[in-house]
């Protein structure tokens, strides 16, 4: 069995719920077993109880630490003064995609629970999907308030677009690879998936089109 770590307990809690978010988004809810996830947090089993409680409230650990880092990667780029209010939706837009990047894991995670009825699916979208859902609509609604010729889409369509075009592309990685010899890992390559994701959802920016 693994030995907990000699480390400040914050810490060790957090290596929990990094490695259940992983786990869970691999082998979802009910494949994922505790025992698994000490394993791979490095930590004895008996850690998880006494943090946690159970594998329920477990999961919800791991859920809130991949909304968290989604909500301040938009707020660090949408929340700086003077901004037009296209561009605080395209902001948003790239953070988005960046995120999708750097934590493929939730396509998983958002797959395998959005697709179930049942109690996780609704305090998923309760307590996260309904107010990131809200939050992208004020942004879609102020970028075409402020004109420069935005898309008029409505927003249940803007945002399972935006969910969609941003995860399959990361989630299907190994394929692209296969069909194009693009990783899409590559920096370079997110940045510019970014941008057309951007530019679908949006439509070309006014000094790119001529046509205002």
């Amino acid at each position: 069995m693994p030995r907990a770590r000699s480390q400040p307990a914050g810490a060790t809690r957090d290596e929990i719920v990094v490695a259940a978010l992983g786990a869970f988004s691999e082998k979802g809810f009910e494949g994922a077993s505790t025992r698994a996830i000490a394993g791979r947090a490095g930590v004895n089993h008996g850690l998880i109880p006494y943090y946690f409680g159970s594998k329920e409230k477990l999961w919800q650990a791991a859920v809130n630490l991949a909304f968290e880092e989604l909500e301040a990667n938009i707020e660090a780029v949408t929340g700086e003064e003077g901004l037009g209010k296209r561009e605080r939706a395209a902001r948003m837009i790239r953070a988005y995609v960046r995120f999708i990047a750097r934590r493929p894991e939730f396509v998983h995670l958002m797959n395998e629970e959005g697709k179930r009825r049942g109690p996780r699916m609704r305090w998923l979208v309760d307590r996260h999907v309904k107010p990131l859902y809200h939050a992208v609509t004020r942004l879609l609604e102020g970028a075409r308030a402020g004109g420069g010729g935005v898309l008029d889409i409505e927003p249940i369509h803007f945002f399972y677009i935006l969910a969609g075009a941003s995860g399959l592309f990361f989630h299907q990685a190994e394929e692209c690879k296969r069909v194009t010899g693009v990783d899409p890992f590559s920096e370079d390559v997110v940045e510019a998936h970014a941008a057309a994701v951007e530019q679908l959802l949006l439509g070309p920016k006014p000094h790119e089109d001529g046509s205002t």
